[in-house]
């Protein structure tokens, strides 16, 4: 058959076309969905609006907006790379918003974030502990790959004794930050984490910080003067210098978040630096750093560990 044939053909089914479907009599069927296809998608719909990318320095990450004002959970590990505290912030509907690092957990990999420039956003429900069950199924929304958005279900696999959760719902990087969700749509973790052999990828093995812990953090985060003891990561008053602008680990004296035009983030502190000396002097603990900003010095040398190096960094109070 020659080429013209062929167009001919064509172009008689398409003509052709109009005058079957006039005869039909029978009624458009609209597509249905399973039960459990219709829970999915209703989850998603829900969700969804209130899932975001994040940009820290080179890496990127994924959050949920918990309060309508601009509160963003999110792991510790998406920001640690933020310049000054500060992230790019993409919502579900395209919108762009500057980020500011509120609190830190490193124990836990969990990260409060508040949006600019925004109101009433949509936001995500903290499912309780009785809403978490092993063997209910489980979706993960975020941005594996840049790829915003995407949507994977799966089961809740176990409950470690630490109170992480388990899951075989595929996360890939980008997820990190992301929510785990329950079939009410309620957040009952944060993504953080996949068991990769060998660097193979994805093996169905997840974990995800569970919404508990997220509620603790909070707590800590909103009432910084409340002891807890149990969640010694999370930024309180006790692990925050004066004059410095910065939140540490008590423990560990890692810098966890940096405020915006602080003396630390103009001497160049970013977040993931380790404290270790102060005028030379070799500090273990928080306590240490603080009785010595107590005494008011005109000006001090900090010694810090990054990326396994050590800096000092002149500070004029």
């Amino acid at each position: 058959m020659k080429p013209e044939h062929l167009v001919v053909s064509a172009l008689f089914l398409s003509l052709a076309t109009p005058a079957i479907a006039a005869n039909a009599t029978e009624p458009i069927i609209l597509a249905q969905f399973s039960g459990e296809e219709q829970a999915s998608i209703e989850v998603y719909r829900n969700a969804s609006p209130a899932v975001v990318t994040i940009q820290a320095g080179n890496g990127s990450g994924s959050g949920s907006i918990i309060s309508s004002e601009g509160l963003v959970i999110t792991n510790y590990h998406v920001i640690r790379s933020a310049r000054g505290g500060q992230v790019r912030v993409r919502t579900a509907d395209g919108k762009s918003y500057s980020g500011s690092v509120l609190a830190a957990d490193a124990p836990n990999d969990l990260a409060l974030l508040r949006l600019s420039g925004g109101t009433n956003f949509p936001t995500l429900r903290l499912a309780n502990e009785s809403n978490i069950q092993i063997g209910q199924k489980v979706y993960a929304i975020g941005s594996p790959f840049g790829l915003s958005g995407t949507f994977t279900t799966g089961t809740l696999s176990r409950i470690a004794p630490n109170g992480d959760l388990q899951t075989d719902a595929a996360i890939n990087p980008g997820n990190s930050g992301g929510p785990l969700l329950n079939s009410r749509g309620e957040l009952i973790g944060v993504n953080k984490a996949i068991l990769s052999p060998g660097g193979r990828g994805n093996i169905g093995i997840g974990f995800a910080t569970s919404a508990t812990e997220v509620q603790k953090f909070l707590v800590a985060a909103r009432n910084p003067n409340r002891p807890n003891p149990r969640n010694a990561g999370a930024t309180t008053a006790q692990g925050e210098p004066p004059r410095l602008g910065v939140s540490v680990d008590a423990n560990t004296l890692i810098i966890q978040a940096v405020e915006r035009g602080s003396l630390a983030a103009r001497i160049g502190l970013r977040p993931g630096d380790r404290i270790v000396a102060v005028n030379r002097r070799r500090v273990s603990d928080v306590r240490q750093l603080l009785s010595f900003l107590d005494t008011n010095p005109d000006s001090a040398l900090l010694t810090i560990v990054r990326d396994r190096r050590l800096a000092t960094v002149q500070v004029n109070f």
